[in-house]
């Protein structure tokens, strides 16, 4: 029982519950308003009408008193008998009426319609109609309940009469009365059709948000693959968009950081295991010169772990929205910017070959920086005096710079994953790098949109290609 009062407050206070009773409480009230109008409208109407069919009534037999005897001519003024006859031979009851016509106090003539009321019923209302001198109007309580009426007491030459019109509106009330209550009916199955479409259609918009609650449950810090499936575009479905995209980020920034982890622990190992080694025997060395070199040497591998710690920053940055300022950017321009500041990279045949201008939008420092990455990459594979070419070219909506040298090439077996973090050409000697060059190059095309390869060619030494978008 404890446990089903949390689970209870937990369904009254969520939003399809709140929405779904909003829902029902404003078709409750509108019904109700609907309903209530109606009977108030109907109602009213019978009432008017009832008063205007009492005067209607009221007026035509004056009218007629005034008159001649449609039969004979003769005037009917005074002849009480004579008016009774003539009226009550052209007239029909209308709904609910009952017509009387008293001679002398004793009933002359009673007409009524199929729902008027017999003069039996009516005998306390006859002895009160009697009893008057003068025109009234009004209502009575009778046997077969309210009773609205015109009272026309008459002087003749030799005789005294009364006229009655009297109208009962009851069954009429009972006839809007049945109509209220189908009215009602028919609102209450409308109410129920739209709460149970009301709690469909409110599961079908919500069920993005209930997603993103499970999904956001089910996600732990070494878990943020999971995403939310989107199909439409309302606002719950904006939503769980808006946090799919945000679980990338935050993947794509776990991953970075991990990465960036996992790379420092790997790619400082070997200089910090060299720097202890030779600290440790620093004490053994006995001259002054041993001492400088092996101080040297431990500087050296200091800044190695400088140049490691810079690679690895640059990677883990390499995924954020500001990695890249870009702007429009001439590769033609980048190439020979390349190419003047290689010289001091190294003694080689460095060459430059450019055509017509290759404009796109790009980041022209860190595309510099990847051409000159792929150049330091391509002196620690040739000799003093070989060729390291530089170039760009576009087409095909492509823009394309490359670094070719004429060296010892790559091994097809080191082909593939030369572009991995911590790959390593097979001849290389691990102590002088941390491999993370061509990683970094990678990074900043992918950065852009494009992409680096190793070309296929058939001369010697190895020829890598960057390509960017030009739009």
């Amino acid at each position: 029982m404890a446990g089903r009062r949390p689970r209870l407050h937990a369904r009254m206070g969520s939003i399809r519950t709140r929405v779904l009773a909003v829902v029902i409480g404003l078709l409750v009230l509108s019904s109700s308003a609907a309903v209530l109008l109606l009977r108030t409208s109907l109602l009213e109407d019978l009432e008017d009408e009832v008063q205007q069919s009492l005067l209607r009534e009221a007026e035509e037999f004056l009218r007629l008193s005034r008159g001649d005897d449609p039969r004979t001519g003769e005037p009917l003024e005074g002849d009480v008998q004579a008016l009774f006859d003539a009226y009550f031979d052209r007239e029909v009851p209308d709904e609910g009426e009952t017509l009387l016509a008293f001679l002398d106090g004793e009933l002359y003539e009673a007409r009524r319609s199929q729902d008027g009321a017999p003069v039996g019923q009516l005998r306390p209302a006859v002895q009160y109609w009697l009893s008057l001198d003068e025109r009234e109007q009004g209502s009575l309580d009778t046997e077969v309940g309210e009773a609205r009426y015109v009272a026309l007491p008459l002087q003749g030459d030799d005789a005294e009469g009364l006229f009655v019109v009297a109208n009962f509106p009851a069954f009429e009330r009972d006839e809007i009365e049945a109509a209220v209550r189908a009215q009602i009916l028919a609102q209450l199955t409308a109410l129920t059709g739209a709460s149970l479409l009301a709690l469909a259609l409110s599961g079908r918009i919500l069920r993005p948000l209930r997603d993103l609650a499970s999904t956001a449950r089910k996600i732990s810090d070494t878990d943020l693959s999971r995403r939310i499936p989107v199909s439409r575009r309302d606002e719950a479905s904006q939503i769980a968009a808006a946090f799919n995209d945000m679980l990338s980020r935050l993947e794509n920034a776990f991953t970075s950081q991990r990465e960036f982890l996992h790379d420092t622990s790997h790619e400082l190992r070997t200089p910090l295991t060299i720097i202890r080694g030779h600290v440790e025997l620093l004490e053994l060395d006995g001259t002054p010169e041993e001492r400088a070199q092996t101080g040297a040497l431990v500087l050296d591998e200091i800044d190695r772990m400088t140049r490691i710690v810079n690679d690895l920053f640059l990677l883990a940055r390499s995924v954020q929205p500001d990695f890249l300022q870009v702007g429009p950017t001439d590769l033609r321009q980048v190439v020979a910017a390349a190419y003047q500041r290689a010289g001091a990279l190294a003694d080689r045949d460095w060459r430059l070959r450019t055509g017509d201008a290759v404009p796109v939008v790009g980041d022209e420092q860190r595309l510099l920086q990847a051409l000159l990455q792929l150049a330091d990459n391509a002196t620690r594979y040739t000799r003093p005096g070989q060729v390291i070419e530089f170039g760009a070219s576009g087409d095909d909506g492509v823009g394309r710079i490359w670094v070719r040298d004429e060296g010892r090439g790559v091994p097809p077996e080191v082909a593939a994953g030369i572009f991995r973090r911590r790959e390593r050409g097979a001849d290389r000697d691990p102590s002088s790098g941390a491999g993370l060059g061509l990683a970094i190059v990678e990074a900043i095309a992918r950065a852009h949109g494009g992409g680096v390869r190793l070309v296929e060619h058939t001369g010697p030494g190895a020829w890598f290609e960057v390509t960017v978008p030009r739009r």
